[in-house]
């Protein structure tokens, strides 16, 4: 018997650094923007605010701890870290240095590098680069040597028995074949073996076959802005009235979707010839992050996130030797995009989780 392997994004972004300190103010973390969110329309679910772990530090073992407590009670197999590497730089790096060097939590893990410019998006200034991403011709073979560590630990996740690596946006790297050629190589030279690389379907110049660019399989991405449907609160008559009403003001000046919408154009669109994990997403309203232009999912109950969870979970046992299910997030507080516990629904969408992939697994292959 094969079981089920559930994977969850996870952001290290809850502690102060020195550039956050600079670029946005001393102590910056995600919760600060997190906080600050408000309420703009009836029913408009902000701020998220957290319960059982409160407004946790990752810097503290006792918190990294009791995310990965909580995580394995209720069905997550393991975390996708997402690792911001600037041609050697580290950004955010302190919580899973600990992880890898403490050996603690003992709970599973591996790495998706969110290889995007940091820019000022979160306030709207998309073109306001903080750090970009330079690709130099050594960064191949020195990205590996610095992850190597991490790929040999004992708790990395595998796939055939291959340490599992993900890019968010493959496309960007000019020359991608032969970057995952380089990994490859060098990988085998320092003795880790065969790498299992994954890119992320994050944006629709990311949703083609990659196996022609070195990749074994693809991710899914939740939302997958291409399902969104339309957009509520845009007809002739909310624009003429947006002034008088609060919720169509609302809807003018940012994006606000269904959330059942968006599930079943994930759930229906058309099957690939190549390997795709799929990926669910709890919720997802960024206004925290964003003064205009935030993307807001309305709708999403701890029960329709089972019933979508619960029909990637059936795919995914039904044609994968090792099936793998992704959820996006654990902790994108700041995108209202989160499994841990919040003040507003409690457990209930781990609960929901650990309902619809429990006890799931193949029958013998």
């Amino acid at each position: 018997m094969v079981a089920l392997k559930t994977i969850a994004f996870y952001l290290p972004q809850f502690h102060p650094i020195r550039e956050n300190d600079l670029w946005w103010s001393k102590g910056f973390t995600e919760w600060t923007n997190v906080t600050k969110a408000r309420s703009q329309f009836r029913g408009h679910l902000q701020p998220h605010l957290p319960s059982d772990l409160g407004f946790c530090d990752l810097r503290l073992s006792e918190t990294r701890v009791a995310q990965a407590e909580l995580a394995k009670e209720y069905g997550i197999s393991g975390f996708m870290y997402y690792h911001y590497w600037f041609s050697g730089r580290r950004i955010l790096e302190r919580p899973f240095n600990e992880v890898l060097g403490s050996g603690s939590p003992d709970f599973p893990f591996c790495l998706c590098w969110a290889n995007e410019n940091w820019t000022r998006t979160w306030d709207g200034r998309d073109k306001d680069v903080l750090l970009a991403q330079h690709y130099k011709p050594n960064d191949d073979v020195q990205h590996i040597r610095d992850i190597a560590t991490a790929l040999i630990d004992p708790r990395y996740m595998r796939v055939n028995n291959k340490p599992l690596f993900a890019v968010y946006r493959a496309t960007s790297i000019p020359d991608v074949k032969k970057t995952t050629d380089a990994w490859r190589e060098e990988a085998y030279r320092l003795g880790i073996g065969e790498l299992y690389l994954c890119r992320v379907e994050s944006f629709q110049s990311e949703q083609s076959d990659p196996t022609s660019l070195g990749f074994d399989a693809s991710i899914e991405f939740a939302p997958d802005w291409n399902c969104i449907g339309p957009l509520l609160g845009r007809s002739r008559i909310d624009r003429w009235m947006y002034k008088l009403d609060r919720n169509r003001r609302y809807a003018m000046f940012n994006r606000v979707m269904e959330y059942d919408t968006l599930a079943n154009n994930m759930l229906c669109k058309p099957t690939v010839d190549y390997r795709r994990y799929r990926c669910v997403t709890p919720m997802w309203d960024n206004c925290a992050r964003r003064s205009h232009d935030a993307f807001t999912l309305i709708g999403s109950t701890p029960k329709k996130y089972e019933a979508w969870l619960t029909s990637i979970v059936a795919d995914a046992l039904a044609t994968q030797k090792e099936p793998l299910v992704f959820v996006n997030a654990w902790n994108e507080w700041a995108e209202g995009n989160h499994l841990e516990p919040c003040q507003r629904f409690g457990r209930a969408y781990l609960e929901a989780t650990k309902r619809a992939t429990g006890t799931a697994t193949t029958l013998e292959q």
